[in-house]
This record gives structure tokens, sequence and C-alpha cells, in this order.
């Protein structure tokens, strides 16, 4: 009795398998994106509700005889409340994201790998061993492990976060400043 007892696949099934395994990290690829993209158009409407927002809070104060300066707590009030939800949104948002991205580069380094696998085993010699058989694959050479990419891929989502944010200090500064300016100025 051998100690090791290894069972071989016939061609034709592993480069179903491997074809299979090729489909569906293919699939899981195209659906990520398609969630990316939708996430990326919600995104960006709450970007034109916001600035719908900051605009009304700048109409309404340029045309309001009855704000004074002792009243600039009203607009700082709701340009405050408005900044806060925003960033609610947009950070969800862009963990939703974020979390699909990681995903589909994930399944993109597993179909990388799939396909790399079935090149190499197309390009086997047909007869493997001397006896007329034809030709077979070990059953590890078809495990395809789900793959990851290294830990500086995190680094890009990272700047994404400081990108928003910065942005939106920016803004929410930018807008107390004028809000200052055109009610006490």
């Amino acid at each position: 009795m051998a100690d090791y007892d290894q069972s071989t696949v016939p061609k034709e099934t592993a480069v179903q398998a491997l074809n299979t395994i090729i489909q569906l990290h293919f699939e899981k690829t195209l659906e990520k994106k398609r969630a990316v993209d939708l996430q990326k158009k919600q995104l960006f409407n709450y970007f034109h509700l916001f600035f719908i927002f900051l605009s009304l809070i700048v109409l309404l104060q340029t045309h309001s005889s009855k704000l004074q300066c002792r009243h600039i707590w009203v607009p700082l009030g709701l340009l405050s409340l408005g900044h806060l939800i925003f960033y609610v949104s947009v950070a969800q948002t862009l963990r939703c994201i974020n979390g699909f991205k990681y995903q589909r580069r994930c399944h993109k380094l597993t179909l990388g790998l799939a396909t790399e696998r079935l090149r190499q085993f197309k390009m086997r010699p047909i007869s493997v061993h001397g006896g007329g058989g034809g030709g077979g694959a070990e059953e590890d050479e078809l495990e395809i492990c789900y793959q990851e990419p290294p830990e500086s891929y995190m680094g890009k989502f990272k700047r994404n976060w400081a990108l928003y944010f910065g942005f939106l200090v920016l803004c929410y500064g930018f807008m107390v400043a004028s809000s200052v300016v055109l009610l006490c100025g």
C-alpha cells in the first residue's frame, strides 16, 4: 500500500473545472463592477443634493432682510447639520464602494491565477504517462485558492477617505466664513 495516494482527473474534466472557476470569477468581477458603478451614481447624487442645499442656504442669506449677525447661529446650525448628514452618507457609500472594489480585486486576482493554470495545463503534452491514457491532472493542481491583494492595496482606500474628508472640511470652513461675511459684514 502506498503512503501517498493521489488521484488524477481526466484532462477534459480538469479543463472544464478550470473553465467553470474562470467563468465564476469573471461573472463576480462584472457583478462587483456594476455594484461600484451604482454606488458611484448614488455618491454623485449626494453631491448634487448637497450643493443644492448649500446654494439654497447662501441664497436665503443674501435675500433675507430679517437675518442679521445675531441670527448667525441659524444658518450655521443648518450648515453643520447638512455637513454632518452629508458626511455620514458619503462615509457609508465610500465604505460600500471600497468593499466592492476590494472584492472585485480579489476576484480578478483569482481569475488571473485560474487563467494562468488553465494555460499551463493546456500547454502540457497529451500523454504524461507513457501508458497511452489521455493525460490528466493531479487534484491539487486544480485547486484555486481565493486570492487577496497585498496590504499596500488598502492605502488607496485611505487616500480616498482623506480626500473626501479634506473636501468636506474645506467646504464647511468656506461656508461658515461666507455666512459670517454675508450676515455680519
